[in-house]
């Protein structure tokens, strides 16, 4: 395997584990969503319970700070996720520039090795031409 296809094979494998850890993030940001979610659905019930039952009125208050306290946790880990999860984009998106610019590059290098051997080619048919045409009784004339 030549050395361009080891770089092309390494940042590939670049990729992949950024494509890993980008989508680790995204379930992570997606869970936390889902138990603000969760949150504002119990909270929804537990308001219809409590104005169903007066007497359970007395505990709204605590319930509603913890409710609060909880989704304001909640919604701070979302954003540092958030934040995570645009820095894990960006880290992926460079990732497959690398990428790219190693398949360019070897891309380039292949062409030339072609152009080289058909270069070399052309010179050895030019060279065997000029040994046939310089020998006594060669065609020609």
């Amino acid at each position: 395997m030549s050395w361009e296809q080891s770089l092309i094979r390494i940042a590939g494998y670049d990729v992949e584990v950024r494509q890993k850890r980008l989508a680790e993030v995204v379930s992570r940001r997606e869970a936390a969503e889902m138990r603000l979610v969760m949150l504002d659905a119990e909270f929804e019930a537990e308001v219809g319970f409590i104005r169903s039952r007066p007497e359970a009125a007395f505990h709204q208050a605590a319930y509603m700070a913890g409710c609060k306290d909880r989704r304001l946790r909640i919604l701070a880990e979302i954003d540092l996720i958030l934040a995570e999860e645009s820095g894990a984009r960006d880290a992926l998106a460079e990732a497959f520039e690398a990428q790219k610019k190693y398949e360019h590059v070897a891309e380039g290098m292949a062409r030339q090795r072609a152009r080289e051997a058909a270069r070399r080619e052309t010179a050895e048919l030019d060279e065997l031409g000029v040994l046939k045409a310089a020998r006594p009784g060669a065609g020609g004339a």
